[in-house]
């Protein structure tokens, strides 16, 4: 009695996309790779390769930082495995890719 009748309308047509998946989107992906690889993997793959370097030209005699902050000098080398005085009479044995920094000669006394 009170209650008016209810009509159900069309609804509007959705509006045509381009297929979901477009050209802009794989653009923007493709730039956001690029910006990737020159922000971060490129600037670690140059860092790791001095490493590399650095690790390859050390020698007898040579005054090393380690990772955990010991200042030494090569006493002898292995392939893997360096030993590096850290005090008279005492040395100590580490992985070669512990050493992070080659200081100048006479740094270490």
């Amino acid at each position: 009695m009170f209650i008016s009748e209810a009509f159900a309308q069309a609804a509007p047509a959705p509006a045509a996309s381009g297929g979901g998946f477009g050209i802009e989107q794989l653009i923007m992906f493709g730039l956001m790779f690029v910006v990737l690889y020159f922000v971060m993997i490129r600037p670690q793959m140059k860092r790791t390769k001095e490493h590399k370097t650095m690790i390859d030209a050390l020698a007898k005699g040579d005054d090393v930082v380690i990772a955990g902050g010991v200042l030494g000098r090569v006493s002898k080398m292995g392939e893997s495995y360096l030993h590096v005085e850290v005090a008279p009479n005492v040395e100590i044995q580490v992985q070669r890719a512990s050493v992070v920094q080659v200081l100048p000669k006479g740094t270490y006394k």
